[in-house]
């Protein structure tokens, strides 16, 4: 994926399946079923991986200060980081 060879997917994907791996198995389907967002994965040059990080960033504040904490800390803690 990281090359955007998509002619190597399908024998990745093929070989995923017949591994018997349930992970695995697993991953080749759903790669199939959505087949318009992998297609559009390797045709965009953009990713929405930094935002995600955010937001996974801001999720482990809330986690840690949850219960215990104020709006105040929060903020705080946010503009820390």
């Amino acid at each position: 994926m990281r090359k955007r060879q998509p002619e190597q997917r399908e024998g990745w994907l093929e070989r995923a399946q017949q591994s018997g791996l349930h992970a695995f198995v697993n991953l080749a389907k759903r790669v199939r079923q959505d087949e318009a967002a992998v297609r559009a994965a390797r045709t965009f040059p953009w990713s929405n991986g930094p935002v995600e990080g955010h937001i996974n960033r801001l999720k482990v504040l809330k986690r840690q200060a949850y219960g215990r904490a104020k709006l105040d800390l929060l903020r705080i803690q946010l503009l820390a980081s």
